[in-house]
């Protein structure tokens, strides 16, 4: 009886990843944004990806790995395009993280560390 427990709720989960990504097809939305500190270079990334702050990456909590999305500073309208491979951020009122590569290509002047963006999976 256990093992048939544990089976269906195996199987309810995959069916659940597998239809995730159709979910978040039209995901937009503003966040608050910040960038990876420089002590996680090199360090493994919830999808088992090695972290690069020299990569176009971030760290989303839902968003599914390997989703690409277009990530726009709403201060000036910058724009860059990075994929999904970690999980966060989980502190600081943050709803994603980037490497510094993509936060520095989209920053203003005024940005101290945050910004806020609109998230839009890329087309």
């Amino acid at each position: 009886m256990m093992k048939r427990i544990l089976i269906l709720l195996l199987l309810t989960a995959l069916v659940g990843c597998s239809s995730s990504k159709g979910a978040f097809s039209s995901y937009d939305r503003s966040a608050k944004a910040s960038y990876y500190a420089a002590k996680f270079n090199g360090k493994s990334t919830a999808s088992g990806e090695r972290f690069s702050n020299s990569k176009l990456t971030a760290a989303h909590r839902n968003l599914p790995f390997g989703t690409k999305i277009k990530v726009t500073n709403l201060s000036n309208g910058k724009s860059v395009v990075v994929k999904v491979n970690d999980r966060g951020p989980f502190s600081g009122g943050f709803d994603i993280d980037l490497s510094k590569k993509a936060y520095m290509q989209i920053r203003d002047k005024k940005s101290r560390g945050h910004m806020m963006v609109s998230i839009e999976v890329a087309k």
